[in-house]
């Protein structure tokens, strides 16, 4: 038995700009901090430790992970990023706010007319000009289950059951949730019923191998008999009491370096006024 816990990143830049943002990378904001934060000290306080932590080479995906892997008791488990955990990518909109307009003043709609595709995306096989479709999202997501996903699912040596972190985007996390399901009920599986994950929230699937099979070579996870149960979508307890830090800073970009020149002249001050004293 494995457990997979998929993870949306904190509140980025971005999310608080309201543009495409698949491939287009932005920082953490400093709410998305807290945010990643509360959730490494939640999972570490309810005892939940992680065999590995998969993530997103997004910035936004991959600090949430470090800051996550923090707050894991030692010895600490492994960070491995992938491409493949990526968001969907947005094409030509990329960057672009949600009303659609192109930087050459056309609409996307026009834009994408011209070109024959479509930004209505009604349809999953509906994508930006040189972006992905949902199709593709989830044709990648079945790369993830066979390449990143199967050797833990594969491995049932070990003393305890795994738990794996992973930790990725809104729409990548739905589809592979999806395939996941799939994989045991087939169909269509449940995207009805997964609508999508809050900064941090994740979404808990336990994966089980139903019986022996003769092993193909190599193996794949489609050949295997899964039992696959979710048993929590967009759990975020952790956020309860999260407040977000007024007149605009919450959004802000987080930056390390200024909790150290904060502590750097709260030293100062201090000293300072030792020595008058």
């Amino acid at each position: 038995m494995v457990t997979f816990t998929f993870i949306r990143h904190g509140q980025s830049t971005d999310n608080v700009k309201r543009v495409w943002a698949g491939w287009k990378d932005a920082p953490l904001s400093n709410h998305g901090m807290k945010q990643a934060t509360a959730l490494g000290k939640w999972f570490s306080d309810k005892g939940i430790h992680f065999t590995a932590i998969l993530s997103s080479t997004l910035d936004r995906a991959a600090t949430t992970a470090e800051v996550i892997l923090s707050h894991q008791p030692g010895p600490h488990p492994p960070h491995i990023k992938s491409l493949l955990l990526r968001e969907q990518h947005f094409g030509s909109a990329e960057g672009k706010s949600w009303s659609r307009k192109s930087y050459s003043g056309a609409t996307l709609e026009e834009e994408n007319r011209s070109q024959g595709t479509s930004t209505n995306h009604s349809r999953r096989s509906d994508r930006f000009p040189g972006g992905e479709s949902r199709k593709d999202l989830a044709a990648r997501a079945e790369r993830v289950i066979d390449e990143l996903l199967l050797p833990y699912i594969l491995n049932t040596t070990g003393p305890v059951p795994s738990h794996v972190a992973v930790v990725s985007h809104g729409l990548f996390i739905r589809e592979i949730v999806d395939a996941l399901y799939r994989r045991e009920f087939g169909g269509e599986g449940m995207q009805n019923n997964h609508r999508g994950l809050s900064n941090t929230g994740w979404t808990k699937v336990i994966v089980n191998v139903k019986r022996s099979i003769i092993p193909t070579s190599p193996p794949s996870v489609s050949k295997l008999d899964l039992s696959v149960r979710i048993t929590a979508i967009n759990e975020h307890e952790h956020l309860d009491n999260l407040v977000r830090q007024k007149g605009g800073i919450g959004s802000l970009a987080h930056d390390p370096k200024q909790k150290d020149i904060r502590g750097f002249f709260a030293g100062s001050t201090g000293a300072s006024s030792s020595s008058k004293s």
